[in-house]
């Protein structure tokens, strides 16, 4: 459909261009934007097939960099941490930003991050800095929060904020912009992660931190807690002179089915490949978790004179490749207005750099909290939360999260608020289905498996529960 389109379509991309000039949207988001349409147009399906790639290997573990001395000061001065802050925690009944979902003792995620950085600033000495990537949804509520930081300088935008763009959906029909006037908020949509360097550009903020002597970026998911800027990962990053470093680790049975990181036969750069791109006779292979052994973590770290320098070979854009997604105007009205909507991911610009780099780092860099069964592990005593703002698993669990599967009902954070939160320190797995309530006291070893087929809740009583599987 989008070929019988490309040559009037591609005419009236001033609509788009217009459309965004009128919210707002600088130049740099409208040329991001406009490449992914015109490859939309072209139909490009962005495959990366088996047989011109080989796997990643000889990869640098940060477990052998034990006698990399970490970064002084002086480094860390040099030193940004970026946040990617624009989602609401809708999937899991939030209204506001996932970085405000409470954690434990009264402190967010927000609160842990801010932890996080006047640590390093105490102890270091050095001004190291911090920015949220917010969207236009959790910009006003997030800076809100912030207040309480004032005296740390932490706490407007013109200090803390950097904004996210956002771009038009598309008419899967006409290929021109939607048009909604029940709600024109839903003409609009976040472009992805990879909307980090547009913004960078079109904010002023690139060229601010190069003026300020900032050279360094760690950038990483707010839901993140596993992703701390480790002076050591740094001071190596920074010795090693390359552009672009991404955090990568194992992947495991569960992760057959994500995205995977390997190098190109014709090039030798790094790239990442997803299952969208993967075609169905490299399946069997994408999913060979020993033969493909990395998936990215989303956390990167950008030398930011170097990312100026490439934006500028690369005509203001990175070429990033364009994901395409299918859905209606209004996501509640499946009746309503398909759409397409665009995005790019931060990651995918490891094959835009010229000696870009990846590190295999311990799963506990990576603890996101997708779900409420994630929320109530962190929550439990098998992690401990420091009073730096760093979250870590338990010592005994050897790195391994307890793996927590609820049921249906338990999607929404409200439905695991009166739960309880058993003790998990030595849980490998649990499982609930149906109403039930954990008594103070409640501690989970091994595997176990509590169902209750009834309408009315079960109250599980205090004790230790070892390996009980039904």
């Amino acid at each position: 459909m989008a070929a019988a389109y490309q040559q009037s379509a591609m005419g009236n991309f001033a609509a788009f261009e217009q459309k965004m000039t009128a919210a707002g949207m600088g130049e740099p988001p409208i040329r991001a934007f406009r490449r992914n349409y015109e490859a939309l147009l072209r139909n490009e399906t962005g495959m990366i097939p088996e047989q011109g790639i080989t796997p990643a290997e000889n990869l640098t573990a940060l477990e052998s960099l034990s006698s990399v001395p970490p970064a002084d000061a002086a480094l860390l001065a040099q030193a940004v941490v970026i946040k990617l802050n624009g989602g609401l925690g809708t999937g899991m009944g939030l209204l506001g930003p996932k970085s405000l979902l409470a954690v434990r003792d009264g402190l967010n995620f927000l609160d842990l991050m801010v932890r996080q950085i006047l640590d390093l600033r105490k102890t270091s000495g050095a001004p190291v800095r911090l920015l949220l990537m917010n969207s236009f949804n959790t910009s006003a509520d997030t800076l809100h929060h912030l207040q309480r930081y004032a005296a740390d300088g932490l706490a407007t935008a013109t200090d803390v904020e950097l904004m996210q763009n956002q771009i038009p959906k598309i008419d899967a029909a006409t290929m021109e912009p939607v048009s909604w006037p029940t709600d024109p908020t839903l003409e609009w949509c976040p472009p992805g992660h990879g909307d980090l360097y547009p913004a960078l550009v079109g904010s002023g903020w690139l060229d601010r931190l190069l003026a300020e002597g900032v050279r360094y970026a760690f950038v990483s998911n707010s839901d993140n807690l596993g992703a701390i800027l480790d002076p050591v990962i740094l001071r190596h990053f920074a010795d090693s002179g390359a552009p672009f470093l991404m955090e990568v680790t194992r992947r495991t049975a569960a992760d057959r089915k994500g995205g995977h990181l390997a190098r190109r036969k014709s090039d030798g750069r790094l790239l990442l490949r997803e299952v969208a791109q993967c075609l169905n006779s490299d399946l069997d292979a994408f999913q060979d978790i020993d033969l493909h052994r990395y998936f990215n973590t989303n956390n990167i770290w950008i030398r930011l004179d170097l990312l100026k320098r490439q934006l500028a070979a690369d005509d203001g854009v990175l070429p990033l490749p364009m994901i395409r997604n299918h859905k209606t105007v209004d996501p509640r009205d499946k009746k309503s207005t398909p759409v397409i909507q665009l995005e790019s991911a931060m990651g995918a610009a490891i094959e835009c750099f010229e000696g870009a780099a990846a590190m295999d780092v311990p799963r506990s860099r990576f603890a996101p909290v997708k779900t409420t069964g994630d929320l109530l592990a962190l929550r439990s005593d098998a992690y401990e939360i420091l009073d730096n703002g760093q979250v870590r698993l338990h010592v005994s669990r050897d790195g391994v999260p307890p793996d927590i599967q609820l049921s249906d009902e338990y999607k929404l954070v409200d439905s695991i608020e009166n739960i309880g939160v058993p003790g998990m320190v030595g849980c490998r797995s649990l499982k609930v289905s149906g109403p039930v309530r954990f008594a103070p006291g409640v501690v989970i070893q091994g595997d176990v498996e509590f169902r209750n087929p009834t309408p009315e809740t079960k109250t599980v009583a205090p004790g230790t529960y070892r390996d009980m599987i039904s």
